[in-house]
């Protein structure tokens, strides 16, 4: 079997990441089977395209397949967003994401329980010197494949943990919700605010992936990050995160 090991060099020490041995943590969309969805979105659809009588799906006799999507990257599984989201300015992801490697920290996670039944992520430690957290909720039930959120008031992130991290230069935030923010917070968007210092030295290269999925087989730890979209200017773009473990 092939071995594509690349050496990383990190905080004195050498790591290596096998990049035949990666695992994918983005939700695939099939417009066929049932998808995730948020904020009411329409749902994702592919369809092949019709002119003049021709269909462009090899089963109905075409040559080739030729199809055209509808998808909403906020609403329909997971994306990759940038400042552009909540600004007036248009700011696209495409320009915003870089390079897109990064050194990564997985993190499994209990969202706590408050008064008012809101379950929020408001502690968490991490290891200095990481660019992205990667954050998987617990208990990591496999439907959040294809879960609907509406009106679900799902766990979101506590402001000040994201301001924390934004001290703490962590660039990169993936983690397996609709929103870092709560569903319906009046418009405040306090913790997408607070990520990327929205009201101060507004940090425009900060990256916020939704919607992810972490199989349980995959450990804890630090991980080498890859986060590839299309080159779209847009505020958002689907994405496919990958990780390598970090040896």
């Amino acid at each position: 079997m092939k071995q594509l090991d690349v050496s990383v060099n990190w905080k004195g020490k050498v790591l290596h990441a096998d990049l035949t041995k990666g695992n994918c943590i983005a939700i695939p969309l099939d417009h066929n089977k049932p998808q995730p969805n948020a904020f009411f979105a329409p749902l994702y659809e592919a369809s092949p395209h019709k002119v003049d009588g021709w269909v462009g799906d090899t089963r109905e006799g075409a040559s080739v397949n030729f199809f055209n999507l509808r998808i909403n990257p906020h609403g329909n599984g997971t994306h990759t967003e940038c400042i552009g989201h909540i600004s007036e300015e248009r700011y696209a992801i495409h320009e915003t994401l870089g390079e897109g490697f990064f050194i990564a920290q997985l993190i499994s996670v209990y969202p706590s329980a408050k008064e008012n039944g809101d379950r929020v992520i408001d502690q968490l430690e991490w290891e200095e010197g990481v660019d992205a957290i990667i954050l998987r909720t617990l208990p990591n039930h496999s439907d959040k494949q294809n879960r609907h959120y509406g009106n679900t008031n799902p766990p979101y992130l506590e402001p000040s943990l994201a301001m924390r991290m934004a001290d703490d230069n962590i660039t990169h935030l993936l983690l397996d919700l609709p929103s870092v923010d709560r569903e319906d917070d009046g418009g405040k968007l306090s913790a997408h605010k607070a990520f990327w210092r929205f009201d101060g030295a507004q940090r425009r290269n900060a990256t916020i992936t939704e919607m992810i999925f972490v199989e349980d087989f995959i450990p804890d730890g630090l991980y080498l990050l890859q986060i590839q979209i299309p080159a779209l200017m847009l505020d958002a773009s689907p994405s496919r995160p990958y990780i390598y473990a970090l040896l």
